[in-house]
């Protein structure tokens, strides 16, 4: 496999203080790559400057071969680069299928001159999305779902529906930001099949934040520790846990630490 996202010595300054520093790692394409490490160690502002939230104060990041370093987020998604929140962001008052209909760039309905001079290409163009759209519902398994309002899902399906509207445009790589916050232990399962489908099935790549230890350990490989803004170690999730440095720097002393207590990371990540 070759490296997707390549990190080359990244720098995140706010004002003083360094979130970030001297940050170098790779994702390698066709991976689900984990991302963990103790509160402020600049996990967040690592993915918010990969997804394009953030631009660095120095170094590179590189996709796919292509310098991306401080491209804006709806220049990465064009290139398939999306990221998932914390805490999901959906159209509340639009249905699950309205809102994986939203999400194909440059949509020609959304031309007034296609919408009058063009009809016939304006439907055949929906009718493709709305299968689009379709297909994705069912390889979710939420169906019965497709047509309630988005604001009234649980936690979990607000998450499905985030990763259902990676499928809409075939993202190349997706930034999953803490899968399991707000997510009760079913919905996860569903939630964690998928994305194991999605990688093996399609060869989606993820990058994932995460403080579950044990989802972590089944999903991902490699993983990734930060700590004080650059790169600790890096290996098998069993390697990782028998690392003395990792082990005090993150669980706290104890490899049986449980890390899924910690409060969720701030500006610093």
């Amino acid at each position: 496999m070759s490296a997707i996202i390549d990190v080359k010595n990244v720098t995140k300054r706010f004002g003083g203080f360094h979130a970030v520093r001297d940050c170098t790692l790779q994702v390698e394409e066709g991976s689900i790559t984990g991302l963990i490490g103790p509160n402020g160690a600049g996990k967040t502002t690592l993915f918010n400057m990969v997804a394009g939230n953030l631009a660095p104060s120095s170094g590179n990041i590189i996709f796919d071969g292509t310098d991306i370093t401080g491209k804006a987020p709806h220049e990465l998604f064009k290139q398939g680069v999306l990221r998932t929140f914390q805490i999901a962001h959906e159209f509340s008052h639009m249905t699950v299928l309205e809102n994986l209909m939203m999400v194909p760039d440059a949509q020609s309905g959304e031309n007034i001159s296609s919408a009058w001079f063009q009809p016939a290409r304006v439907s055949k163009e929906e009718a493709q999305i709305l299968s689009k759209a379709e297909e994705v519902i069912d390889f979710l398994k939420i169906t019965h779902v497709k047509n309630e309002l988005a604001g009234n899902l649980s936690g979990g399906q607000k998450k499905l529906l985030e990763l259902g509207r990676t499928m809409m445009v075939d993202a190349r790589i997706v930034l999953l930001d803490e899968i399991a916050a707000g997510v009760n232990r079913t919905l996860l399962r569903d939630l964690v099949d998928n994305i194991e489908r999605l990688n093996r099935e399609l060869g989606y790549t993820f990058f994932v934040i995460e403080h579950d230890m044990d989802l972590i350990a089944r999903l991902c490989h490699p993983v990734i520790v930060m700590a004080a803004g650059t790169v600790m170690a890096q290996g098998a999730i069993a390697d990782i846990q028998a690392n003395q440095e990792v082990v005090e720097a993150y669980f706290g002393g104890s490899p049986t630490g449980n890390a899924t207590t910690e409060t969720h990371d701030g500006a610093a990540g």
